[in-house]
């Protein structure tokens, strides 16, 4: 009420100006943008083009890069479904290696007698880079890169089916081994005459009679219902060995090591015919394991090798010792897998106790003899 308020022309369009400025601002872009987007809109046919082209021009760049630099051979693609690789090579382990150090090996795969490999061999000896440096290769030839190798034939395939490693799925109340096993019923299910099958430590994750039995059903359904796909199966079940004598297209190899006193060389050189060995222990050791469990393991491996008697494994020697706490006290355990039936604190076992710490053996007749054993057997309702 008390103050009158003047203005000009040129103030008056300054003020218009700014208040407009953002309301301008936001137009001007739209404007621009519907331009861009109609342009591209009339050539995205050419764009496109010019994109793949590009795309495809960096990745055989780099196929011609890395081959150049890593040595590596224009693979042969047939029809016929053989694959030869002739001292093939991990891309990714050799590059990471240094002086050259990764050992080559061979491949043959084919549909006749060569259909399936089973690959015994020691921990730690090369067998699953062998598996997957195959079916790197494979892949490689068939998206058009050269392939680490001296020489490659590689027949063309539809699938390439993998089940390595080890994972579960706990959310979803999948174990490992179910995982396993889910993967591989996935791959049994879809096998075709151009499939390759990469299998690798299957039925690793159940008891051992469990998983031997199933890995050997699995390579016995590749063979007979596999419809000609060709598979590598690491195992560390040497008696799938004799799945050789049995089947015609299944052939066994090994990864070659040298026992030089208690050490171990590992040669990662892939040889024909079966293993006997896989050299778990030597792994522990070399891992850093206590020598206690180290004894331990070699004084129980003695015995399964040896094929006695499980009960033989109570006596063995080597064992760790450890205190064993029951009712009547602590009884200190010789290393046994379990104790006598006299150290335990029941009054039926003691009786019997009593009964043969009171026989004279010198003086008892076999009549005798007969007639005591009828009784503890009666007492113990046998």
């Amino acid at each position: 009420a008390n103050a009158e308020r003047f203005t000009t022309d040129k103030l008056k369009k300054i003020e218009e100006t700014v208040l407009g400025a953002e309301e301008k601002l936001s137009s001007l872009e739209y404007e621009l943008f519907s331009q861009v987007r109609n342009t591209i809109g009339e050539n995205v046919a050419r764009i496109q083009k010019t994109a793949k082209a590009i795309a495809a021009a960096d990745v055989f760049a780099a196929f011609s890069f890395v081959a150049e630099r890593n040595r590596y051979v224009r693979p042969k693609l047939n029809e016929r479904g053989k694959i030869k690789i002739s001292n093939g090579r991990h891309p990714v382990v050799e590059d990471l290696m240094a002086d050259n150090q990764f050992i080559a090996n061979d491949t043959m795969l084919d549909q006749g007698t060569n259909r399936v490999a089973v690959i015994t061999g020691p921990n730690m000896a090369g067998k699953s880079a062998l598996l997957r440096q195959t079916a790197l290769i494979v892949l490689l030839a068939q998206i058009g890169s050269f392939v680490p190798a001296q020489s490659a034939r590689i027949g063309y395939i539809d699938k390439l089916f993998t089940r390595v490693g080890a994972s579960d799925n706990i959310s979803r109340g999948e174990s490992t081994f179910m995982v396993e096993m889910l993967e591989t019923s996935m791959i049994l299910h879809n096998l075709s005459r151009r499939s390759l099958v990469i299998l690798d430590e299957i039925g690793r994750g159940t008891s051992t009679y469990d998983g031997m039995s199933i890995a050997r059903a699995i390579v016995e359904y590749i063979h007979e219902y596999g419809q000609g796909a060709k598979t590598l199966f690491a195992t560390h079940y040497h008696e799938l060995n004799d799945l050789a004598n049995e089947y015609p297209r299944v052939q066994n190899f090994h990864v070659a090591v040298k026992e030089v006193g208690t050490q171990v060389i590992f040669l990662r050189k892939l040889r024909e015919g079966g293993s006997e060995h896989s050299f778990g222990v030597h792994v522990a050791r070399m891992a850093g394991m206590p020598k206690e469990v180290i004894r331990s393991a070699e004084a129980t491996l003695r015995v399964l090798e040896g094929s006695e008697h499980r009960d033989s494994m109570a006596s063995r020697p080597g064992a760790i010792k450890k205190p064993v706490k029951t009712k009547s006290g602590t009884i200190e355990s010789d290393g046994s897998l379990q104790l006598s039936l006299f150290q335990l604190d029941d009054p039926l076992l003691s009786s019997l106790r009593d009964q043969l710490a009171a026989v004279d053996l010198n003086n008892l007749t076999p009549l005798q003899a007969f007639d005591l054993l009828r009784s503890m057997k009666a007492e113990l309702g046998i």
